[in-house]
């Protein structure tokens, strides 16, 4: 496992009981390689085996986004996300991971959470946004899907219709929008984010931890059958990244162009 003095990708730090992991790539939108993913499982489990820590706060690099999923440049230029430990881009475990771990994870979404980034404040228990934050998701138009809990689960939170209006239309919704639809619990202006934040995980931290975490399995006990569905929605994926139907999204986006996907209808 990655030590924490080894971190290039992300921050982790620990504060009255509360873990802080920043996604630290500003420069591209804090867009997940696998060394990202690889960095963010280290410190969710740092988070769980350290007794001193009853919450977790995620949130993004910069004020100009949370997270926007996979580094698509990255993904042109190298065929993949880049190198990681196992040699596996490890997305999924990673979904698996905040849903795991026995300790409430709020989201502090400062900027866009787009596509992949949009997936993992949904997966957070809980999500606070700043009023510039933006959501969507773009999977089809980049030659990407989450079929997993990134729609199955999105559903639970927003309902089958806004949840497919997010997926098939590709569009991108402000911070009192997403509060309206269920999508975040709480909208605060940006330089009270974080301590709105600490705030919430401090009023976790007073609390019992054997009741959180037996409340927080409870709640997933009800949806966790979507992580079969998940499993195979990412042997889909795998198989469905190899296309060239895939690469024209991955393409395109590089290429700042509209995709043409009409070959593959």
């Amino acid at each position: 496992m990655i030590a924490i003095g080894d971190f290039t990708d992300i921050k982790y730090q620990v504060n009255e009981g509360v873990a802080t992991i920043t996604i630290n790539r500003p420069e591209r939108y804090n867009a997940l390689r696998g060394r990202t993913v690889d960095e963010l499982l280290a410190a969710f489990k740092y988070a769980w085996v350290d007794r001193g820590v009853g919450a977790v706060v995620v949130t993004g690099a910069g004020d100009k986004a949370f997270c926007t999923g996979g580094d698509q440049k990255e993904r042109a230029e190298k065929g993949n996300y880049g190198e990681t430990e196992t040699g596996m881009f490890e997305i999924e475990s990673l979904h698996k991971m905040i849903r795991a771990i026995p300790k409430p994870v709020i989201a502090a979404v400062n900027g866009f959470a787009i596509g992949g980034g949009h997936v993992l404040h949904v997966l957070c228990d809980l999500s606070i946004a700043s009023e510039s934050a933006r959501f969507g998701q773009v999977g089809p138009r980049v030659g990407s899907f989450d079929a997993g809990f990134g729609s199955a689960y999105l559903a639970r939170v927003v309902g089958e219709k806004r949840a497919r209006e997010i997926w098939f239309l590709c569009e991108q919704y402000d911070a009192t929008t997403a509060e309206r639809w269920g999508l975040v619990n709480r909208v605060v202006p940006a330089e009270k984010l974080m301590s709105t934040a600490m705030e919430w995980a401090k009023k976790v931290v007073a609390l019992s931890p054997t009741a959180i975490k037996a409340l927080k399995h409870s709640f997933n006990a009800d949806s966790d059958h979507i992580m079969g569905i998940q499993s195979l929605a990412f042997d889909v994926l795998d198989l469905y990244t190899e296309t060239d139907e895939s690469k024209e999204g991955g393409k395109a986006f590089t290429e700042k162009r509209p995709p043409d996907f009409s070959p593959y209808r």
